[in-house]
């Protein structure tokens, strides 16, 4: 054991409470606040549905281009003053769309308010990187995704009450309440956050420092996280989809997705007992397994009954991964200077969430609804292959490497 580590106290994951699960929840429940409103306000502005599509998908974008910025400023200004950036980004665009007076307005509010969502994630996972001991950070971090699933079941009940009641604007006036709330509790506690790194390395050179450096891991874990996130963004899609395509109604076809995604909530305690006591590849590999099933499956359902199935197979899947992608990027992050490699982590995952619509639409649109779905489960099933057979366990892997060291 590492004298360092021998002479640390015990670690509680209740000590995450302020810094981490409260702020999380609240970010959370703001984004699911503006779920269900988002794609009305834009049609209040005056857009059509193809710019409709751009308004809801802009912030992926926006998250996309900010990670790799992100972990930088980590690095250079320290992982609590980037999230006191993160919450007031977020928090000023969201009350800022409430007074949009167009589409092109909304599109370049949201994403900024997408930089300030990425800004916050990588800042988030850089404080878990450095205070979580490896062995708590899979209930660490799967309670995160815990909560985050909580906060975006919630806030659409929230959100859809204000703007029946308010008006469309106030579910963003909400949205922006939660992340200034955020932003208090950071603001207020003052211990813990990564820490800024003082060297002479310049920024273009520190990134090429890390690619190199960790090139393995992000060819093979980073590939795994990527599609583990492009199949949870194609499922979303295709479930719908499906079931307009069998002639379910709408109420039906929600009533799978709700059950669906309660029956995902229940696991991200159990899986990061897993995580933690055997190890990440015992909850990754049957996720990305089961999701892969249950989008080969998705094909053969053609009523309620059966799309239910493949609803819940596909939920269970998806739990069984809650924390995964963040658990292996903080178990491969260096211990120092992790802002860069966690930057790029997140633009291998933001990428994936990106490409998933696209591609299951593409795909949709050239061949059929069907082979899109086969493709996506083919993807899960070959992240699962790459997870088991590529991937090093990464909770008895030696110590992190330091690129203040190398």
């Amino acid at each position: 054991m590492n004298p360092a580590d021998a002479a640390r106290p015990r670690f509680s994951l209740r000590s995450l409470l302020l810094p981490v699960y409260l702020p999380t929840l609240l970010f959370a429940f703001g984004e699911g606040m503006t779920l269900p409103v988002l794609p009305l306000f834009a049609q209040a502005l005056g857009a059509s549905l193809a710019v409709v599509g751009v308004t809801v998908t802009v912030r992926g974008f926006g998250a996309l281009a900010s990670d790799i910025p992100a972990g930088v400023m980590v690095n250079r200004f320290g992982g609590r003053n980037t999230m006191l950036a993160s919450a007031g980004l977020a928090a000023g665009s969201s009350l800022a769309i409430a007074f949009a007076t167009d589409t092109w307005h909304l599109i370049a509010l949201m994403f900024f308010f997408g930089a300030g969502w990425s800004m916050w994630l990588v800042s988030r996972l850089a404080y878990v990187a450095e205070t979580v001991p490896l062995e708590y950070r899979g209930r660490a971090l799967s309670l995160v995704g815990g909560v985050n699933r909580v906060g975006v079941f919630a806030g659409p009940i929230a959100g859809g009450l204000l703007a029946e009641h308010l008006g469309l604007e106030a579910a963003f006036a909400g949205q922006a309440a939660a992340a200034a709330v955020a932003g208090a509790v950071v603001l207020l506690r003052r211990e813990g956050a990564a820490q800024p790194v003082r060297g002479g390395t310049r920024v273009h050179a520190r990134l090429a420092r890390t690619l190199s450096e960790f090139r393995y891991e992000f060819l093979t874990a980073g590939t795994v996280a990527l599609i583990l996130t492009f199949v949870r963004e194609a499922r979303q899609l295709l479930i719908p989809l499906w079931g307009d395509h069998i002639a379910l109604g709408v109420g039906a076809i929600g009533l799978i997705m709700g059950l669906s995604s309660a029956l995902d909530m229940t696991l991200f305690a159990p899986v990061g007992y897993v995580m933690d006591r055997w190890g990440r590849k015992w909850t990754v590999v049957p996720s990305l397994a089961l999701l892969g099933a249950s989008l080969a499956l998705l094909p053969l359902a053609h009523d309620f009954t059966t799309l239910l199935f493949v609803g819940l197979l596909s939920g269970f899947g998806n739990g069984l991964g809650s924390g995964a992608v963040m658990t292996l990027g903080s178990d491969l992050a260096p211990r120092a200077g992790s802002g860069e490699f966690l930057g790029l982590w997140r633009f291998l995952t933001d990428l994936g969430r990106v490409a998933g619509p696209t591609i299951v639409g593409g795909t949709a649109q050239a061949l059929a609804l069907g082979s899109a779905s086969l493709l996506s489960g083919g993807f899960a099933v070959a992240g699962a292959l790459v997870m088991l057979l590529f991937v090093a366990e990464t909770l008895q892997r030696a110590p992190a490497r330091n690129l203040e060291e190398t």
